[in-house]
């Protein structure tokens, strides 16, 4: 097994990187009051890129460029609804009773950034759809639990993987979550799922000082997904909803701390 390089934070840079994390809680939670049938994604996103504005933070996502056809992303948050998993771009459309809405954002603030994702239900929705947001979610919660427990990330990706199966659904593959610090991607992948090849050459050691964003992408029957035309927006292959959690965590002497978390310290509940 061999251990990436890791770029390890100490506890004042964790503290900083606390801030940047609430500044993202807080975008979430206004998007959160804004989400009811006749809203659009557009109107979400201008109001949580208003906030990072008027608080001195940078909208961390807008600009990046994207790994197919060199396009920048043109908003502050992405916001992907039913099948569609993470990556998608605010407009127009207008949500209804019965979707479901992802909403992944980030910000840098004095130099730090912090990153979280939720999955929302609109209204009422289908009791399958409910049972996959509350196994992504669970996902999310239960790698917060396993890391005090374990040493190695593959470890802790190993029991995710199975969670996820022994509940009916699937964890998509290729997509992953990332260490982050003064960038959004730092190294080492933070992937949701076991493989020999990743134990063998990308695994790292849990110990204080890591920073990681653990993002759960989990689909009703298919790990497989595919990006459309517009170069971003990422759908679940079989065209079933899709749900996407995420908090930037940090390993420290005394357990995990969830940087995006409210001013309580504790994960949103869906």
């Amino acid at each position: 097994m061999q251990e990436r390089r890791q770029n390890l934070k100490s506890e004042a840079e964790i503290a900083c990187m606390r801030q940047a994390g609430l500044l993202t809680w807080q975008a979430h939670q206004l998007a959160a009051a804004m989400l009811h049938p006749g809203v659009t994604t557009a109107e979400v996103n201008a109001a949580m890129e208003s906030f990072m504005l008027e608080h001195g933070a940078e909208p961390l996502f807008k600009g990046v460029p994207s790994s197919t056809g060199n396009v920048p992303f043109p908003a502050a948050a992405c916001i992907s609804v039913n099948e569609e998993l993470v990556h998608g771009i605010p407009g127009p459309r207008r949500l209804q009773e019965g979707d479901i809405v992802s909403i992944d954002t980030g910000v840098r603030y004095q130099g730090w950034c912090g990153d979280a994702a939720v999955t929302h239900a609109i209204g009422k929705i289908e009791d399958p759809t409910r049972r996959l947001l509350e196994v992504t979610e669970g996902t999310l919660r239960l790698a917060i639990e396993l890391i005090p427990q374990c040493q190695w990330w593959s470890e802790v990706a190993r029991e995710l993987e199975a969670y996820v199966k022994r509940a009916g659904f699937a964890v998509v593959e290729g997509l992953v979550g990332h260490s982050i610090g003064r960038e959004m991607w730092e190294s080492p992948q933070v992937p949701n799922y076991f493989t020999l090849q990743y134990q063998a050459l990308g695994d790292f050691v849990l110990q204080p000082g890591v920073v990681i964003a653990v993002e759960p992408m989990v689909t009703m029957t298919s790990k497989r997904v595919q990006t459309l035309g517009d170069h971003w927006t990422i759908v679940a292959q079989d065209g079933k909803p899709a749900a996407h959690f995420e908090h930037t965590l940090a390993i420290t002497n005394s357990g995990v701390q969830i940087l995006t978390a409210g001013p309580d310290g504790q994960a949103w509940a869906t």
